[in-house]
């Protein structure tokens, strides 16, 4: 078969049934190509960041990976701030991209990209793990399956090939074949190292005050239940990262929520706390965000018991830290099924940590809690993410985009299940959410998706509402239109008016503009009109776009994160 089928065959054969996509001329023979692979539909994006965007979402919400096809040179450039989230977030996306033929290259053709002139394999490589243009024909099928096993291998993470014109029109002598499905079934532990716990709270007094945080990492292993069984077991409460958010039911009575960044207060009592005696943290790496700025606060007496798939993502600034080499969902399971002999310093402190953690859970969950039923004019953001929660059903599928209301997002929206609540944590760029929302909604069409999304991020991206559109996939927009760019307005303001007028906006009508894109739009100005809206663009399984007027002086709830930063020596 041609190099093109070869490809999006063996997609299939992985089980990927969507590619998004902006077509170009350098991947001509892709366009008949997917005419002749039914089972994979294609979603043409506005643009190619949009796209990967889209890819991205994808396979957050899915569990598989995703699949991006534009052309090289412009199309490449477009993508690098796309591959550079999922990258950092530890998101696997196949980037396939069209080349001028290999015999052709550096002659002067027109979009020419490859090694002969600038090469945009090398612009891609720092935010993948593999970026390569193959030379020939009979090398795309191993080229194509070296790439995917790199993609899912321990930390999954996008890649990138480039397939020259002359390979998509040549001829492949073997049949597609299923890669994927073994490395998401992989997950390896090093059950020695594991055992470090026992040794740790068997090391003198009782230590009834363990917790447990689940970051990032933990998403592809798909061990939702395993850490509610290890939790339940031995009574331990579980807190997670924003990036993990959901990987724990937050209904749970073992919850505490969010930890770190636009964390809760239960949380933050809980971990932050020099009285807490252990904390095992699985899969997250104590980052900025993720650690409350690196807060002197956090300095369990046992230390912190890290596991994670690589030593090198791992680090605080916090002594006597331990370390286990392994997959976040092994060690739960392992957790779950120890020995009850080898558990007995978890088991014999069970009523002790039932005590400690009922003393947790009376506290108040929120900061800032009052505004959530604010009646505010303009609408307190607060009250935005609180009506949404409260409408949209236990199974919606959350997408935050980057800005002030992604503390809101964070902080205000309960989340109850893996892959439920999606956001580029450690990037950060704007706009990401309106074509990740598409993704999310491509790989999991039975569940609503709202997007939690601000004017400056549609200013970036906001093209790709004519995308869910057009291809019937219903998601609902929330817009936090304040006419400024959030968080940096919020910091402008102790800095004079020129600042601040810098960071302002034009108040857009983005629910006309919706409609200009064949979408939904509504624009909603008073509290009590929100639910209504987003009842009507449930009812209406459509796209939709709910311009939300909201107050650009809301302050988001950081503050046990403002209060970390604010002890170090240094400021970002």
């Amino acid at each position: 078969m041609l190099g093109t089928d070869f490809i999006l065959h063996s997609l299939v054969a992985d089980d990927i049934d969507h590619v998004f996509l902006v077509p170009g001329g350098l991947i001509d023979p892709f366009m008949p190509a997917l005419g002749r692979v039914p089972e994979l539909t294609p979603v043409v994006a506005a643009q190619e960041g949009g796209a990967a965007y889209m890819a991205d979402g994808y396979a957050r919400a899915s569990g598989k990976y995703g699949a991006c096809l534009c052309i090289g040179g412009p199309g490449v450039t477009n993508t690098v701030t796309a591959m550079s989230a999922a990258l950092t977030d530890e998101s696997p996306v196949l980037l396939v991209t069209g080349e001028v033929a290999n015999y052709m290259q550096g002659l002067g053709l027109f979009q020419d990209a490859s090694a002969g002139t600038y090469n945009d394999g090398l612009i891609l490589a720092p935010v993948t793990a593999e970026s390569y243009s193959i030379p020939d024909i009979r090398m795309l099928p191993h080229k194509l399956r070296g790439a995917i096993k790199r993609m899912l291998d321990g930390r999954r993470i996008p890649v990138h090939l480039s397939i020259p014109h002359d390979l998509q029109t040549g001829e492949v002598d073997v049949a597609p074949m299923s890669v994927a499905r073994d490395f998401y079934a992989s997950q390896p532990l090093d059950d020695r190292a594991a055992s470090q716990l026992w040794t740790l709270l068997d090391g003198g007094a009782p230590a009834p005050k363990v917790a447990i945080l689940i970051g990032g990492g933990m998403i592809s292993d798909d061990a939702s239940a395993d850490i509610v069984k290890a939790a339940e077991r031995f009574h331990t409460p579980v807190a997670t990262t924003e990036h993990a958010k959901g990987i724990f039911p937050e209904d749970h009575p073992l919850s505490l929520g969010v930890f770190g960044y636009a964390g809760t207060r239960q949380s933050t009592e809980a971990i932050a706390n020099e009285s807490l005696d252990l904390l095992i943290v699985i899969g997250a790496t104590l980052n900025v965000r993720d650690s409350l700025y690196w807060t002197t606060k956090l300095k369990p007496r046992l230390g912190i018991l890290a596991v994670n798939v690589s030593s090198v993502h791992v680090g605080c600034h916090a002594e006597n830290e331990h370390f286990v080499g392994g997959h976040g969902g092994a060690f739960a399971r392992w957790l779950g099924d120890a020995a009850e002999a080898d558990a007995k310093p978890l088991v014999e402190t069970t009523a002790a940590r039932r005590d400690w953690v009922r003393t947790i859970r009376h506290l108040p969950r929120y900061y800032d809690a009052e505004n959530m039923t604010s009646d505010q004019v303009p609408i307190h953001p607060t009250r935005m993410v609180t009506d949404a929660r409260k409408t949209m059903p236990r199974d919606t599928t959350a997408i935050v985009d980057s800005g002030a209301h992604r503390a809101f997002g964070v902080h205000f929206w309960e989340s109850y299940g893996p892959r439920r609540f999606l956001t580029a944590a450690a990037l950060g760029p704007m706009g990401w959410g309106l074509g990740a929302g598409i993704g999310a909604k491509a790989a999991r069409p039975e569940s609503p998706v709202v997007v939690f999304t601000g004017d400056g991020c549609m200013q970036m991206h906001g093209m790709e509402v004519q995308t869910a559109a057009r291809f019937g996939l219903p998601v609902i927009y929330l817009v936090s239109n304040n006419q400024v760019l959030g968080n940096v307005w919020l910091r402008m303001r102790k800095l004079g008016p020129i600042p601040m007028a810098l960071n302002e906006t034009v108040d857009h009508d983005w629910a006309g503009f919706a409609r200009a894109l064949g979408a939904d739009g509504e624009t909603v100005h008073k509290p009590d009109e929100l639910v209504p809206a987003l009842e009507r663009a449930l009812e209406s399984n459509k796209t939709t776009v709910i311009d939300v007027k909201t107050d650009r002086n809301a302050t988001t709830p950081v503050e046990p994160y403002a209060e970390g930063k604010a002890a170090w020596s240094y400021h970002e």
